[in-house]
């Protein structure tokens, strides 16, 4: 009996050490994506090309805002700060000059109120003064605003434009359904248009989206600063605001 039990358990045994000594089968290879950039753009189809000068335009558009919306730029405190003198000794034409020889926006809205300037008048004529800076800083920034406004553009049609190549790359993958090609590498062209396109419109919209509120809010408070600069500068300038150290009429 226990002869029976030994021979047993050598032949399990050495079922094991065989079954153990068995090749491992080999791994089955990956599948490589070797799809660049290039390609997805090239099987995008022509609309591609349109979302292409769109994202350029709203990168140039918003390399533009960052560069000229900035209180630094239309507002710099030592200008504010050399007015602020000219206005303390009622040197109008001092005043005028230094704004013709430093343009950018409170200089250009100040030296429209200077032109409007009449000591003869009550408060060296405030209220028209004020008026004048009033038109010249809508002007201002309707200036900066047309610019923002393409940033709208771009956002709200690019999207559009991947609809559009969704809407073309459907109806290939359809058409070839038609003609009776139902095999995935049949469909893979249409399908794939449909999808890139549409990646490729919101890729550029939300940004573009994006850049638009942001410096639309910004040069909201921008042109609101520039108001208050101006409006203290022509209070200097009317007596209206009094300084230490002006001059007393």
């Amino acid at each position: 009996m226990n002869f029976r039990r030994l021979l047993l358990a050598m032949f399990l045994t050495g079922t094991g050490l065989l079954s153990a000594q068995e090749p491992a089968p080999a791994p089955t290879p990956e599948l490589v994506d070797s799809t660049s950039l290039l390609d997805l753009y090239q099987q995008g189809g022509w609309t591609m090309h349109l979302l292409l000068v769109f994202s350029i335009g709203t990168v140039a558009v918003a390399v533009f805002s960052f560069l000229n919306i900035s209180s630094s730029k239309m507002t710099p405190k030592k200008l504010v700060d050399a007015l602020t003198h000219s206005m303390q000794k009622k040197d109008v034409g001092a005043a005028y000059q230094f704004c013709l020889a430093n343009p950018c926006s409170i200089t250009r809205v100040l030296s429209s109120a200077l032109l409007k300037v009449n000591f003869d008048r009550d408060q060296a004529n405030k209220v028209s003064m004020e008026e004048t800076a009033g038109e010249a800083l809508d002007s201002e920034e309707t200036r900066y605003t047309m610019w923002i406004n393409y940033l709208n553009v771009f956002a709200t049609i690019a999207p559009m434009i991947g609809l559009y190549g969704t809407v073309s790359g459907m109806i290939t993958a359809f058409n070839q359904l038609k003609m009776g090609q139902s095999e995935p590498a049949d469909l893979a062209g249409g399908i794939g248009e449909a999808m890139i396109t549409t990646a490729g419109g919101l890729i550029v919209g939300i940004p573009a989206m994006f850049f638009f509120f942001f410096f639309r809010n910004k040069l909201m408070g921008i042109i609101a600063e520039v108001q208050r600069n101006a409006s203290f500068l022509i209070g200097v300038l009317s007596g209206e605001v009094k300084l230490s150290g002006s001059e007393t009429e």
